[in-house]
Parts: structure tokens; sequence; C-alpha cells
């Protein structure tokens, strides 16, 4: 009987360990895709803020399917 219990012990112990290590493979994906966020958010706010100290008449391109036409970028 003790044998069985020491084995039932060992496979509950194994099954805990695989969750635990799934779990933490899945928090380090979650921090990965966090910091990445981070850096597009960071890029996008820096692009903005040096766009909006161009005068108004700044030639421009905005992105149409396949082409790009020039526009004024207050349009854009």
């Amino acid at each position: 009987m003790a044998a069985a219990v020491d084995l039932e012990l060992k496979k509950a112990f194994t099954e805990l360990q695989a969750k635990v290590i799934d779990t933490q493979q899945k928090v380090k994906l979650a921090d990965l895709q966090i910091e990445q966020l981070n850096r597009t958010k960071k890029h996008a706010h820096l692009t903005d803020t040096e766009i909006k100290n161009l005068p108004d008449e700044t030639p421009m391109y905005e992105g149409v399917g396949r082409i790009r036409r020039k526009c004024i970028w207050r349009e854009v």
C-alpha cells in the first residue's frame, strides 16, 4: 500500500512539475511580448513627437495600397 501511495505522489508531483514548467514558459513569452509592445509604443510616440515638430507645409508621403502619395503632413 505504501508503494502505491508513493507512486501516486510521484505521478502527481511529475504532473505538477510539468504544469510549472509550462506556466513559466507562458510567463516568459508574455514578458517578451510586453517588452516588444512597449518598444513599439515608445517608437510610435517618438515618431509622433518628431512629426508634430515639423512645419505645417512639410511634404510627406502616405501609403495607399502599394503606392505612396505625396501630401502635406497635416493631411496624414
